[in-house]
């Protein structure tokens, strides 16, 4: 036996697809096989599987869990739970050697996809294609694996909770949170959580449904917040936080309304874990905002900028040792006191946690922050034979020859720039055929200047920014 998975399915970060189109129950099976058999010849030989609230998840659950006992891997079952569960059963348990979460993300409602953990480590990027190549050739090591089943969600939860401890109640008691689960995989969760937290608790959107009835479960895209800055005002609340899909992602805005990015989350969590782990590495994506790194370092921090993607993140925490690492995308990763994977339940514990023990509100934190004036991330489409290519060129002309604008030049993942005005960022999309851009200044006549610059660098390259795409 021998499969050939579609072209497009094997991603930089995880494997996805469209349901009945270029990912279906042979692919699972494959998967399976493979995964297995590679992990039998590391030595493992149990896997933890859980899946989101897609309507396709049960269906490819079923065919991966053949795969991997076909290769001898015993399975425990977690059932349907967010990605951030299925981490922690792997973390929190010596006997199991593996986890994969069937899982889409935030990806429209016909995607689905698997994000996989190989004996503590991401399993990314070569490991992925190294799946492909066995699935192709059909090297798959024989085996009977046997399937049992855990309820780990109590266990999670508490979990969870134990990093409240110690701070003293009335700063919890009086909090107002709203919560937003976007009908993702969290809800369930998220009701058991704030069932056991001090203080008052809003919840929309808690019933699990892979049609997303309500709004796209993506907390990185403003319009999706609507129903949680209503919730907010509506109640008189202190802040709201929301999850993406499978729960690995948050999002968050003020009592004010006002959005709280990624970046600015790390501010607030980097300025708590620094009291207690001074001099510490806070790693931040190259997406992320100069007033972050300026942040780290005002509070005894090493700042690190670092690519794109939650896998090479996690890699390089588990590398420099770093306590607290986050993107813009809103992965949020805590190895203080927790695993140092991206858990956006336990991230608006310790959002909770961080007004409490710093002794100012959400607010107050959100309000104390530079106002630098930012682009949002554009995307645009390019064709993938180009991306990388491009973003060559555009390094090597900014480096040989820089401008008299141009202080420095960043080509840590993609060409950042940094000139008087702020910075810009152009980068090639490891998961699509796009290229992405961000700006950031003080003022307006700045940001003009800089969307001037990245222009221009298209321009010289052959190729025009057009109109953004979604992710």
């Amino acid at each position: 036996m021998r499969h050939q998975f579609h072209p497009t399915v094997l991603r930089e970060y995880d494997i996805r697809g469209i349901i009945g189109e270029t990912l279906g129950a042979d692919d699972a099976r494959a998967i399976g096989r493979s995964f297995g058999s590679l992990l039998r010849e590391a030595g493992g030989s149990t896997v933890a599987v859980g899946y989101d609230g897609r309507v396709s998840s049960p269906m490819l659950e079923h065919a991966l869990i053949e795969g991997l006992t076909a290769s001898g891997c015993d399975v425990v079952t977690i059932g349907m739970s967010a990605t951030p569960m299925l981490y922690y059963a792997e973390a929190s348990s010596e006997e199991i050697d593996g986890g994969i979460q069937i899982t889409g993300s935030h990806n429209p409602a016909n995607y689905n996809g698997f994000k996989m953990v190989f004996q503590g480590r991401p399993f990314f990027g070569e490991d992925i294609q190294t799946l492909g190549k066995r699935a192709a050739a059909g090297q798959w090591v024989d085996g009977n694996g046997e399937v049992s089943k855990r309820d780990i969600l109590d266990e999670y939860v508490e979990r969870m909770l134990a990093d409240l401890a110690g701070i003293e109640g009335e700063a919890l008691a009086d909090l107002k949170v709203g919560w937003d689960a976007g009908n993702g995989a969290a809800g369930p969760a998220l009701e058991a959580l704030t069932e056991r937290l001090p203080g008052e608790h809003h919840l929309l959107f808690t019933e699990v449904d892979g049609h997303f009835p309500n709004h796209h479960p993506d907390p990185t895209v403003e319009a999706n917040l609507a129903d949680l800055r209503e919730l907010v005002a509506s109640k008189n609340l202190d802040f709201g936080v929301a999850f993406d899909g499978d729960g690995d992602r948050i999002g968050a805005i003020d009592s004010e309304g006002r959005v709280i990015w990624g970046d600015q989350l790390l501010m607030i969590y980097a300025e708590d874990v620094l009291k207690t782990h001074a001099n510490a590495t806070i790693i931040a994506d190259v997406k992320a905002s100069r007033a972050l790194f300026d942040h780290v370092t005002e509070h005894g921090g090493q700042p690190l900028m670092w690519k794109t993607g939650h896998s090479l993140i996690k890699s390089k925490m588990k590398e420099t040792g770093s306590p607290l690492a986050g993107e813009m995308s809103g992965h949020v990763f805590f190895a203080d006191t927790y695993y140092g994977f991206d858990d956006a339940l336990y991230a608006g514990i310790r959002l909770i946690a961080a007004s409490a023990r710093l002794g100012k509100s959400v607010t107050e934190l959100r309000s104390a922050m530079p106002n630098m004036l930012n682009t949002p991330e554009m995307r645009f489409q390019v064709d993938e034979t180009r991306k990388f290519p491009a973003i060559a060129e555009v390094t090597e002309r900014l480096t040989t020859n820089p401008g008299p604008e141009v202080e420095n030049v960043n080509a840590t993942d993609g060409v950042r720039v940094n000139t008087k005005d702020g910075w810009w960022l152009l980068r090639a999309s490891n998961t699509q055929d796009v290229l992405v851009a961000r700006a950031e200044s003080d003022t307006q006549e700045g940001l003009d200047r800089l969307m001037a610059q990245i222009d221009e660098q298209l321009a010289l390259s052959g190729l025009e920014r057009g109109e953004s795409v979604g992710h």
